[in-house]
């Protein structure tokens, strides 16, 4: 399970070196892809595959399916860590995410996610503010 939130830099290369907490979790490989409010997601393998798996049952008949399946499998790339626990982000996926040099990386139980500093500072302070609301909605669906 990934959890916590981490301040890093990406270097001139695009490299970013994964939280130490993080690894492990993503030490057979993992898939970076496009995800929702301009941030990247980062799946274990394992994850990513039972994702692609549900993906797949989507009817192809539906326009918004399509869309989605595209949006999400179009960004995607397999990557590794590097002995000093780095990935390359490839410059289409930095530039989706608004990513220049500080980044903030976030566990969100399966999955990592990597925001551009600003991007998450602007997100978390609007989430903020509709916090509790969002929990109301959390217990409408059992939480």
């Amino acid at each position: 399970m990934f959890m916590g939130e981490f301040q890093h830099t990406v270097d001139k290369k695009g490299r970013l070196i994964m939280p130490a907490r993080f690894r492990e979790g993503l030490s057979q490989g993992f898939i970076v892809t496009k995800g929702l409010d301009h941030c990247l997601f980062v799946y274990p393998r394992e994850e990513w595959f039972s994702i692609e798996k549900k993906l797949k049952t989507l009817p192809f008949t539906q326009k918004e399916a399509r869309a989605f399946v595209r949006f999400f499998f179009s960004g995607a790339v397999e990557c590794e860590l590097d002995k000093q626990g780095r990935v390359l982000l490839p410059n289409n996926l930095r530039e989706y995410a608004e990513i220049q040099k500080d980044v903030v990386v976030i566990g969100v139980s399966s999955r990592v996610e990597i925001w551009s500093k600003e991007n998450w500072e602007k997100y978390s302070s609007e989430a903020e503010l509709s916090y509790e609301e969002i929990a109301e909605k959390m217990v409408e669906l059992g939480i």
